[in-house]
C-alpha cells in the first residue's frame, strides 16, 4: 500500500509520452468493421507493458505485446498473491481507543495520530501484493523487413490481433482470453504453407521449475513470493500446449519448438492453489490440466465462437454511438495525444466502451474482484501493490457495473464482503471492542481488514460501510429480493459496528466516528485523524437508511431499524462553509493542499443521491464550489470522479472538459490504462461511469435522460443503459437535442421520467402493446408514465430547434445567428421564437412568430446580435428559445451556440517571455527553467552555434533565438496566451521543449477572415539527448544548476510546425499548459516562431464572364455578362468590337450584362474584355478578364 508514505490516492509526477500523426493515415478495414470500437496501432508494444493490449476472462489476465520477432504474453491469475493467510488485527488497539478519542475531541491530533500508529497499525501494518505470474515468449526467426503491420484489440469480440507482411507471406496471430473454457488462446496462421516456424518457453520473477511434461507442452511450476514478512503460500501451474496443423512441434526442457506448420493453436491454462481467504490446498494442478484438457479437443473455430458468445452476450446490451470523424483514422495513441486539439466524439465512446470490457475482463462471477490494476500486473510489488482500496478504488471500480447493464460483473465484491464480514469481525472485536464488522481503507486477498500504511492514510473506518451501501444501491438497480436477503446480514453487521462505535461530539452533541479521517487529506498540518468528517456521515446516512429500507423489504428486523434511523438522526448535517463550499471536516477547516486528489466530501453528490440540483439546491451550489476550490486537474482517477460530479450537477460542458483533461498522454497511456500515474484502473472504471452519468441519472427515484450532455456531441445514440427501480434506457438525439427516448421496464409500476422532450411538444407511445399509454405531465420538463414490465416505451419530440452563429466575434461588431424550426411528424401551428445573449449584448429583433408548419416543414429566423463594447475575451453563449401553446399547455424549447469572443490582447513572443532558460556557467542563479533551478548552459548552447540574436534554419524556417541578456526571461510558458504572428505562409514553425516531461496541446492559428485552425503542438521533455519521438533543433551539451554547477547531460530544443491554408495570419492562440515552470509540473517553453513568408497574391476583383454570338433576325450579336464574385460592390466595364458598356456599384452575386448589335449578318470570332475596379483592403483595384466568343453566320 505504501511508496515510501504515499498513499493510493497520491500523486506522483507525470510520465507523459508522444505519438506523431501519421499523414495520410485510415484505419484498418477490421477497425473499420468493429465500428471503430478497437484499439489499433501500426507498430509494436516493444518493451512498454503499457502499450501491450488486456485480454482477460476474469480469472485469467495477460497483456499482449504484439512484437513480430519476440511475442510476449504477460500473465496473470487473479489468485496469486504474495503471502498466504494472516490475521492482521491488532489486540493493542481497544486499550488504546479511550485515550485516542480524547486526544481526538480535546484537538490533539498528533498525539492521537502518534497512538494510533503504536497501537492501532495492523501486524504487519502494510497488507499483501497481487503478483505477476510471468510471461511465455514465442521467437519467430528471422523477421526483418516486414511491412504492412498492424495490431488491434477489438472490443467487440475481444480479441487482439497482429497482421504483417513477411517475405511475401502474410501473417496473422490472434489471442483471446476465454472465459467458457478457462484458457488463453493464441492462433497462428499464414497464407502460405509451412511458414510457422517459433520456439516457446515461460520465465517468472516467482520461484518456478520449468518443465516439458509431453512433446507438446511445456510448465511453469512455482510458489507466490514472500511479502510483508509472510511466506508465499499460493501455489500455481502454467501450462502452454501447441496444436499444430502440419509441421513438427516438439517440447524439451521447457521449451516449444514449432517448425514448418500450417497453422497452430497455443492454449495457456493456469490452476492456482487458492481456495479461500484462509485455504490454499487447492488442486492447482489438476485445475491446470482440467482446463487443458478440455480445451485441446475443440477445434479454434469452436473456442473462438464460445468466447466471443459469452463475451458478446454481456458487451453487446449496452452500444453508444458519437459520431466519426477523420481524428479516428489515426492511430490509439496518436488520437490520445491529439484529442484535446482534434474533433474526435468516437474516443468518448471508444474510451466509455473500454471500461466496460475491462470490467467484463477482469471480473466474472466466481472471480476476485477488480483489484487496483484490475487483474493486469507484471511485477512482484506493483505499486500500492496492487490491492484493494477502498477509500475510492474499489468501489470506483463497479460505478459502471449497473449502469452499463453489466450486473454480474459484481458479484465477486458481494463475496468479498462475505469474507470480510467474517475477517473484519475479529478486527471489530480486538480493536474497537465492538460487534457487527468493519474494513479499513485497505483490503487484499486475504481480507486483511484493520488500519494500515499509518495514520495519515489509514485511520479510516468506513470502508466497509461505504461497499455495505453497495449491496442497497445494486438492489435498486435489479429488484433481486434474494440476493437482498442474501446480502442483508453484512449490511447490518456494517450498522451494527457503528452503532457499538459512534460517540457524542461533546460540543455539538452529534454522534460521530472517532477516530477517522477524510481520505488521505491532512485537515492541518500532518494531521489527518478527526472526529465525524463529512465523507463518514454521508456514507453511514446511507448505510442505515439502506438498511432500514432493507428490513422493510424483508419484513425483518423492526427493532433494529428503529435504531438505525435514530441514530442516523443524531449524525452531523452537511454544512455549508464560510467560502461557500461544503465542510470537509465538523468544523470550517481549510484543506492543506487545496487541489487534493480526493474530493471525499462530496461523496453525498456521486455515488450518492444527498445532494441534488432540485432536492437540496444550497447544498448543490455549495458542491459547485467546493468543486471550483478543488480544481479539476489532478491524478487520472480523480479526473474520472470529477467527470461523474460534473455529471451530477447536469454540466455537460464541464464534465466533458474533464473527459478532455483524462485523455491527455498524462493521464492515459498508450494502450488507454488510466494513469494516476503510475497505472490505475479505477481511472478507466470511473471514466465509463462518468459518461454513463452524463447520458442517464436515476438516484433520486426518477430516471433523467440526458442530463448532462456536452455540445461536443452533437449527434448521437445509447441503448442499454440501466437505471434504478429496474429500467433500461435508450436515447437519440442530434443537433444538440433529444429526439427520442426508449424505455424498457423489468416491472409495472410507474416511472417518472425527466428530459428536454418533455420541454416542448411531445408524444410517448408503448410500442410493444397498444400504442396507447397513460402519461401524466408533473414538471414543466418530466412525465410519469404508468409502465408494463417487458414493454417498451418511446418518448419523442415534435420539433427540432436549431441554431448557428459565428465563431468568433468582436465586442461592438455586429454578428448574425439563424435559428432554424422543424415541425417533426405532426404540423406546428404557431411558435415563438427569440434569442437570448449574455447579459450587456444586444439583439434584434426581440421576436420573431413562425407558423403553422406542416409536419417535416422549416421555419427560419435571422436574429442581429451584438456583444457589448466591454465583453470580455473568452467564450460566450447564446441560446435560441422557441415556445408555444398547445391544447391549453404551454410549452418551451432550446438550443444553445457558443462563440468565442475576442477583443484584441495578442502580443509578440518576446512580451510574453516571462521564464529564465539560460544562464552564464558563471552566474547560474537567474535560471529557473524547471521550476526547481536548472538552466541551460550560454557557453553550451553558443558551442552549439546558438547565441542571443543569432539566426539559423530549421526544415526550410529561419529562425532568431532570443535577441535579450544572458540570464534574463527567454521563453514563454504556454498557459493560454494569444501570440501576434502576422503574415502568410505555409508553415508556421516553432522552437520548444517541455520540463517535467514530454509536452502536448492544442493551439489555435486564427486567420484574418476569421476562420480558426486548430492544431497540436507538442515537445518532447528538455533533459537529455535528441528524443525519437520529436525533431531536435538544438542541443547544448550540458546543462547548468544552481551555485555555478554544471551537469553533464544534453539540453534539447525540439521543432515543431504546422502546415498553413496560405492565408494571412492574425494570432496563434497557445496551448494552456501550464500556468509556470514548477517542481514536478510538466511546462511548454517556447523560445521562437518563424513563418516562410510567402507574398500574399494581389487582390483582385473577381468575375465570372461569358460572351456568346447568337443571331436575331438576320444580325449578329455579341452578348456578355460579367458576374460579382467579390464580396464588394464594384464597377465593371464591358468592351467588344462592336462598343463597350460600363455598369456602376454592381452588387456581390450580381451582374453586368449587354447585348452588342454587331449590324452585320457575319462575324468572325473575336475576343471580349472586361474590366473591374473596386475598393479592396482600402485600396483601388482593377482587374482585367479576355473571353472569346465563336464565330456566327445570320443570313
Amino acid at each position: 500500500m505504501k511508496i515510501g508514505t504515499v498513499g493510493a490516492g497520491a500523486l506522483m509526477l507525470p510520465m507523459q509520452w508522444t505519438a506523431v500523426a501519421r499523414a495520410g493515415s485510415v484505419a484498418p478495414s477490421e477497425v473499420r468493421a468493429a465500428n471503430d470500437l478497437a484499439l489499433w496501432y501500426d507498430r509494436g508494444a516493444g518493451t512498454d507493458w503499457l502499450r501491450a493490449l488486456p485480454i482477460g476472462n476474469g480469472r485469467l489476465g495477460a497483456m499482449v505485446f504484439g512484437n513480430v520477432d519476440t511475442e510476449r504474453l504477460q500473465l496473470n491469475e487473479d489468485t496469486v498473491w504474495g503471502g498466504g493467510p494472516y490475521d492482521q488485527s491488532n489486540t493493542k488497539g481497544l486499550a488504546a481507543l479511550p485515550e485516542i478519542r480524547r486526544l481526538v475531541f480535546e484537538d490533539q491530533w498528533s498525539q492521537a495520530q502518534t497512538l494510533i500508529d503504536q497501537n492501532m497499525l495492523g501486524k504487519p501494518a502494510g497488507q499483501l501484493a497481487y503478483q505477476t505470474v510471468g510471461n511465455i515468449r514465442l521467437a519467430f526467426p528471422g523477421t526483418s523487413g516486414f511491412t504492412e503491420y498492424n495490431r488491434q484489440l477489438d472490443l467487440t469480440t475481444a480479441v487482439t490481433s497482429v497482421n504483417y507482411l513477411l517475405n511475401g507471406v502474410r501473417y496473422k496471430r490472434e489471442v483471446f482470453a476465454s472465459a467458457p473454457d478457462q484458457v488463453i488462446v493464441v492462433r497462428l496462421t499464414a497464407d502460405k504453407p509451412g511458414s510457422i516456424t517459433f520456439s516457446a518457453t515461460f520465465d517468472s520473477p516467482q520461484r518456478t521449475t520449468l518443465t516439458s511434461p509431453d512433446s507438446s507442452t511445456v510448465a511453469l511450476d512455482g510458489v507466490s513470493g514472500n511479502f510483508e514478512g509472510i511466506t508465499g503460500q499460493v501455489k500455481f501451474l502454467a501450462l502452454a500446449k501447441a496444436v499444430a496443423e502440419g509441421g513438427t512441434v516438439t517440447s524439451s526442457g521447457g521449451t516449444l519448438q514449432v517448425s514448418a506448420a500450417d497453422s497452430v493453436t497455443l492454449l495457456v491454462s493456469i490452476g492456482s492453489s487458492y481456495v479461500n481467504y484462509k485455504d490454499v490446498s487447492g488442486d492447482y494442478q489438476g485445475i491446470a490440466r482440467g482446463h487443458l484438457d478440455d480445451a485441446k479437443g475443440k477445434a479454434y473455430d469452436t473456442l473462438r465462437s464460445r468466447h466471443v458468445a459469452d463475451y458478446q452476450e454481456l458487451f453487446n446490451r449496452t452500444t453508444l454511438d458519437l459520431g466519426r470523424t477523420d481524428a479516428a483514422d489515426q492511430p490509439t495513441d496518436v488520437r490520445i495525444t491529439q484529442h484535446g486539439a482534434v474533433d474526435d466524439p468516437q474516443f468518448s465512446a471508444l474510451l466509455f466502451q473500454f471500461g466496460r470490457y475491462l470490467l467484463i475482463s477482469s471480473s466474472r462471477p466466481g472471480t476476485q474482484p477488480a483489484n487496483l490494476q484490475g487483474i493486469w500486473n507484471d511485477s512482484m510489488s506493483p505499486q500500492w501493490d496492487s490491492k484493494y482500496t477502498i477509500n475510492a478504488n474499489l468501489p470506483m471500480n463497479y460505478w459502471p457495473a449497473d449502469t452499463t447493464n453489466l450486473s454480474e460483473c459484481f458479484e465477486p465484491v458481494f463475496s468479498m464482503i462475505q469474507d470480510l464480514t467474517v475477517t473484519g469481525a475479529r478486527t471489530a472485536q480486538v480493536q474497537y471492542g465492538a460487534g457487527g464488522w468493519v474494513t479499513h481503507h485497505n483490503t487484499d486477498a486475504w481480507r486483511a481488514t484493520s488500519v494500515v500504511d499509518g495514520a495519515l492514510w489509514g485511520m479510516w473506518q468506513s470502508g466497509g460501510a461505504w461497499l455495505a451501501t453497495m449491496i442497497w444501491d445494486h438492489y435498486r438497480f435489479t429488484g433481486d429480493v434474494e440476493f437482498l436477503r442474501k446480502n442483508y446480514p453484512a449490511m447490518k453487521g456494517s450498522a451494527q459496528f457503528f452503532l457499538d462505535t459512534l460517540v457524542e461530539e461533546p460540543k455539538l452533541g452529534y454522534l460521530v466516528t472517532n477516530p477517522s479521517n477524510s481520505p488521505e487529506l491532512p485537515h492541518h498540518a500532518n494531521v489527518s485523524v478527526a472526529a465525524g468528517p463529512t465523507m463518514d456521515n454521508q456514507i453511514l446516512r446511507d448505510l442505515f437508511d439502506g438498511c432500514a429500507e432493507a428490513s422493510e423489504v424483508l419484513g425483518v428486523d423492526a427493532s433494529f431499524r428503529a435504531q438505525v434511523l435514530a441514530a442516523k438522526d443524531r449524525l452531523p448535517p452537511m454544512k455549508i462553509g464560510s467560502r461557500g463550499n461544503i465542510q470537509e471536516w465538523l468544523y470550517d477547516w481549510v484543506e492543506t493542499e487545496r487541489n487534493h486528489r480526493h474530493i471525499s466530501h462530496l461523496y453525498g453528490l456521486h455515488p450518492s443521491h444527498q445532494i441534488t440540483k432540485r432536492g437540496t439546491p444550497e447544498l448543490y451550489n455549495a458542491a459547485r464550489r467546493t468543486l471550483e476550490l478543488r480544481g479539476d486537474d489532478g491524478t487520472g482517477w480523480s479526473l474520472a470522479w470529477k467527470i461523474n460530479y460534473w455529471a451530477r450537477m447536469e454540466e455537460g460542458k464541464r464534465a466533458h472538459d474533464l473527459v478532455r483533461l483524462l485523455v491527455t498522454p498524462a493521464r492515459l497511456a498508450p494502450n488507454m490504462f488510466d494513469l494516476h500515474p503510475p497505472f490505475q484502473i479505477d481511472g478507466n472504471f470511473g471514466a465509463t461511469s462518468g459518461i454513463a452519468e452524463m447520458l442517464l441519472q436515476s438516484h433520486t427515484g426518477e430516471l433523467h435522460v440526458l442530463p448532462a450532455l456536452p455540445s461536443a456531441w452533437p449527434d448521437g445514440k445509447v441503448q442499454g443503459l440501466r437505471g434504478r427501480g429496474g429500467h433500461t434506457v435508450g436515447a437519440e438525439w442530434s443537433d444538440g437535442q433529444a429526439d427520442e427516448y426508449l424505455i424498457t421496464p423489468d416491472r409495472d409500476g410507474v416511472v417518472k421520467v425527466r428530459g428536454g422532450i418533455f420541454a416542448g411538444r411531445h408524444k410517448v407511445r408503448d410500442v410493444t402493446g397498444s400504442g396507447t399509454v397513460k402519461v401524466e405531465k408533473t414538471e414543466p420538463d418530466a412525465v410519469e408514465i404508468t409502465a408494463q414490465a417487458g414493454h417498451t416505451y418511446r418518448a419523442f419530440a415534435l420539433q427540432k430547434v436549431t441554431v448557428t452563429a459565428p465563431v468568433e466575434v468582436t465586442p461592438g461588431d455586429e454578428a448574425k445567428a439563424e435559428v432554424i424550426v422543424k415541425a417533426v411528424e405532426e404540423s406546428l401551428a404557431s411558435a415563438t421564437v427569440s434569442l437570448t445573449v449574455p447579459e450587456g449584448w444586444t439583439v434584434t429583433p426581440e421576436q420573431a412568430n413562425v407558423g403553422p408548419l406542416a409536419a417535416d416543414a422549416t421555419a427560419k429566423v435571422e436574429f442581429t446580435f451584438t456583444p457589448a463594447a466591454g465583453a470580455a475575451t473568452g467564450t460566450a453563449v447564446i441560446t435560441a428559445v422557441v415556445a408555444g401553446t398547445e391544447a391549453g399547455e404551454d410549452w418551451s424549447v432550446s438550443t444553445q451556440a457558443t462563440v468565442q469572443v475576442w477583443g484584441g490582447g495578442e502580443k509578440p513572443l518576446e512580451e510574453l517571455f516571462s521564464n529564465v532558460a539560460v544562464t552564464d556557467d558563471t552566474n547560474t542563479a537567474p535560471g529557473n527553467f524547471d521550476g526547481n533551478g536548472a538552466s541551460i548552459s550560454a557557453q553550451a548552447l553558443a558551442s552549439a552555434g546558438v547565441t542571443p540574436g543569432a539566426t539559423f534554419t530549421k526544415n526550410g524556417l529561419t529562425f532568431t533565438w532570443p535577441d535579450v541578456a544572458v540570464g534574463t526571461p527567454d521563453n514563454a510558458i504556454a498557459s493560454g496566451q494569444s501570440l501576434k504572428v502576422t503574415g502568410t505562409g505555409k508553415t508556421l514553425g516553432f522552437l520548444l521543449t517541455g520540463t517535467y516531461g514530454a509536452v502536448s496541446g492544442p493551439a489555435t492559428v486564427v486567420y484574418k477572415d476569421g476562420t480558426r485552425q486548430t492544431f497540436t503542438l507538442s515537445s518532447p521533455d528538455w533533459y537529455g539527448a535528441p528524443s525519437s519521438s520529436g525533431d531536435a533543433a538544438v542541443v547544448a551539451p550540458y546543462q547548468n544548476r544552481p551555485n555555478n554547477q554544471r551537469q553533464n547531460t544534453p539540453a534539447t530544443i525540439y521543432y515543431s510546425g504546422v502546415a498553413l491554408q496560405n492565408k494571412e495570419i492574425s494570432r496563434v492562440d497557445l496551448p494552456n499548459i501550464s500556468a509556470g515552470a514548477a517542481n514536478g509540473v510538466a511546462t511548454m517553453h517556447i523560445f521562437a516562431v518563424a513563418l516562410d513568408s510567402v507574398t500574399p497574391p494581389a487582390p483582385e476583383v473577381k468575375l465570372t464572364v461569358t460572351a456568346s454570338s447568337r443571331c436575331i433576325g438576320t444580325s449578329a450579336y455579341v452578348a456578355v455578362t460579367a458576374v460579382n464574385d467579390s464580396d464588394v460592390p464594384a464597377t465593371i466595364t464591358l468592351t467588344t468590337p462592336y462598343g463597350s458598356k460600363t455598369v456602376a456599384d454592381v452588387a456581390p452575386g450580381k451582374q453586368a450584362y449587354q447585348s452588342f448589335n454587331t449590324r452585320a449578318a457575319q462575324i468572325d470570332a473575336g475576343t471580349v474584355t472586361v474590366k473591374a475596379t473596386a475598393t479592396i483592403g482600402g485600396k483601388q483595384v482593377t482587374s482585367s478578364y479576355d473571353v472569346d466568343y465563336s464565330a456566327a453566320s445570320c443570313g
